[in-house]
């Protein structure tokens, strides 16, 4: 550490009893500056000052930052890194861990990545993901519709996913998240959909007479067995046990391998398909199918369905009917492969006759027997 006489003109510095720059000969008079030069490990810290008393303050409140690391001479800033570096590492995260990773990957290259993926972590603002959500809510997706509320509050589950990923797991990012000042938008999942019997008969009237045998047979599968459209492309004839009326449902929604038991109905359904793959309705090149939509929409409108009705929408009418008839919920729960009986629950309402017989039959239940007896006795 060191105070120099400095040399405006040419920019150097010599020792303090230096009458004039030995570099540019220029003389250092009553108004020469002085320069505080601290070094510390190839790095330095200077000031230039206009007196000696200046130059030794100066000297001596550097010394204390340095104490207080407020300079961080030894350390170099770290590099904040962008949306899609932390996407990089989450991607192959996801596909190992995330049943719906292709999901995640959809809506990040549609809607993420080109609106953040070049940006620093610490430079996405809560303002630049509310505008975001504005946008989607004003904005249409590719079939021209309004972009449903869950589909936005996907995208807000992706990003605050990737900066807990990147603080918590990848060691990318030591700051604040942005998404822990943005609301995320409450959803009503309770969507339950079913089909009238005049709905019904149109679409089994079209499934019948559908040149796209395949895809007929594929619905009429979801139709009578509940199944969930992902269950369904990854069904392989090794599953199928035709004997014991079976189905083996392989790595389902809830994790668990689930043997269950399928109609004589369904089971002639499959016996109907062709066999081209190992998987019983396979994609493109006889591998796992991915998408069904394509299908589904042209069906459906030549069905004449109510436009929202989903795909999905078959496997709520099946567990429909099924509560509708008086079949148990924790029946239903099994075949619907639901861990948690509460999301089953949301059919109980549509079992009207048999929550009314039950509770007639209540008051004959829960009457002793003596007591009964006594009643009759005395009427």
């Amino acid at each position: 550490m060191a105070i120099q006489i400095f040399c405006p003109k040419c920019k150097s510095s010599w020792g303090l009893d230096a009458k004039s720059c030995l570099k540019c000969g220029a003389s250092f008079g009553r108004d020469k500056k002085y320069r505080v030069c601290i070094s510390v490990r190839g790095q330095r810290v200077t000031r230039v000052v206009d007196n000696l008393t200046l130059a030794r303050e100066a000297e001596a409140a550097i010394k204390g930052d340095l104490v207080r690391g407020e300079f961080e001479i030894n350390h170099k800033k770290k590099p904040v890194h962008t949306l899609n570096e932390v996407w990089a590492r989450y991607l192959p995260y996801a596909k190992e861990h995330k049943k719906s990773w292709i999901d995640d990957l959809r809506y990040y290259r549609r809607h993420l990545e080109p609106r953040f993926g070049n940006k620093a972590l610490d430079a996405i603002s809560p303002i630049d993901i509310e505008r975001m959500k504005s946008e989607l809510k004003k904005g249409l997706n590719r079939r021209g519709k309004p972009f449903a509320a869950q589909t936005i509050k996907h995208q807000l589950v992706i990003l605050r996913r990737l900066y807990n990923l990147a603080r918590n797991k990848f060691g990318m990012y030591d700051g604040k998240s942005p998404m822990e000042s943005v609301e995320m938008p409450r959803i009503d999942n309770q969507k339950t959909e079913f089909l009238t019997n005049e709905e019904l008969t149109r679409l089994l009237d079209t499934l019948d007479t559908w040149p796209f045998r395949e895809s007929a047979a594929f619905i009429k599968f979801a139709l009578l067995t509940g199944l969930r459209r992902g269950e369904m492309f990854k069904l392989t004839w090794d599953d199928v046990d035709f004997e014991r009326g079976m189905v083996t449902l392989r790595d389902p929604k809830g994790g668990k391998t689930e043997n269950i038991p399928v109609s004589i109905e369904a089971l002639d359904v499959l016996k109907s398909i062709e066999v081209t793959s190992s998987f019983v309705f396979p994609g493109k090149d006889g591998k796992q199918r991915v998408d069904f939509n394509g299908p589904w929409q042209r069906i459906r409108k030549a069905a004449d369905l109510p436009e929202g009705f989903r795909l999905h929408g078959l496997r709520h009418h099946f567990a429909s009917t099924l509560v509708s008839a008086g079949v148990d919920l924790l029946v239903v729960q099994k075949l619907l492969t639901h861990k948690d009986a509460k999301t089953t629950s949301r059919y109980s309402h549509l079992a009207p006759g048999a929550i009314r017989d039950a509770a007639l039959k209540s008051g004959e239940l829960l009457t002793p027997k003596s007591k009964s007896n006594v009643i009759k006795m005395g009427e």
